[in-house]
């Protein structure tokens, strides 16, 4: 790839990585009986969807999950320690290849996330690597229960390049679900697929990002 100046990175499963089964394991546990179509990679309830944009607080989260298990008195941290069953932690070494990439780039973070797994997430980087949050790493790290849109939806997509006057042409955009891929292309980034198995330092080099 040429004239890349600028890399905008998800986060989950790129970054940092994630266990979808000891998730699905996990919400089982609670009484749900088809884990595998509430929530995982390919697809998953509207009621995450809204609780990525912030549209639903962790009350309200910890409602709908209480209503699908059919289990009233489910405890909010008994919710809270399944849900964050899926996050695992950051790769030795990604934190130091992200500082080397944005001497060179313009780096950026846009993940899916919401506010449950910002804060385990948060406590992670400052317990395990004495970080106060992503922030050192990109020029600006962007979430989307703060920014009440998510991935897929192009307009998140258009609000961080024109917030910070990038060209999608010379943009390269790293994620790992095929939906959000297929939506940042239609918008003319340079989108990459970050397949099951692949590892972001082995896709950068292949496409020439040092």
């Amino acid at each position: 790839m040429q004239n890349i100046k600028n890399i905008i990175f998800d986060y989950g499963n790129v970054i940092f990585s994630l266990d979808f089964a000891r998730l699905r394991q996990a919400f089982m546990n609670l009484g749900l009986k088809d884990a595998e179509t509430f929530f995982s990679h390919s697809g998953q309830s509207p009621l995450f969807d809204a609780f990525d944009k912030g549209e639903l607080t962790v009350t309200g989260f910890h409602e709908e999950i209480r209503r699908t298990t059919g289990k009233p008195t489910l405890k909010g941290e008994e919710i809270d320690h399944a849900w964050n069953t899926l996050l695992v932690g950051v790769p030795d070494g990604y934190h130091q290849l992200l500082r080397q990439l944005r001497d060179r780039y313009r780096t950026f973070l846009l993940s899916n996330n919401n506010e449950i797994h910002y804060q385990w997430i948060t406590e992670y980087l400052k317990r395990e690597h004495d970080l106060e949050g992503n922030s050192d790493f990109f020029e600006k790290d962007y979430y989307s229960h703060l920014m009440g849109m998510r991935k897929p939806d192009p307009e998140i997509f258009r609000f961080v390049l024109d917030t910070h006057g990038l060209d999608p042409q010379q943009t390269v955009f790293i994620d790992d679900s095929p939906q959000h891929i297929a939506s940042a292309k239609k918008i003319g980034l340079q989108a990459q697929l970050l397949e099951p198995g692949d590892t972001l330092p082995a896709l950068l080099n292949r496409i020439g990002v040092k």
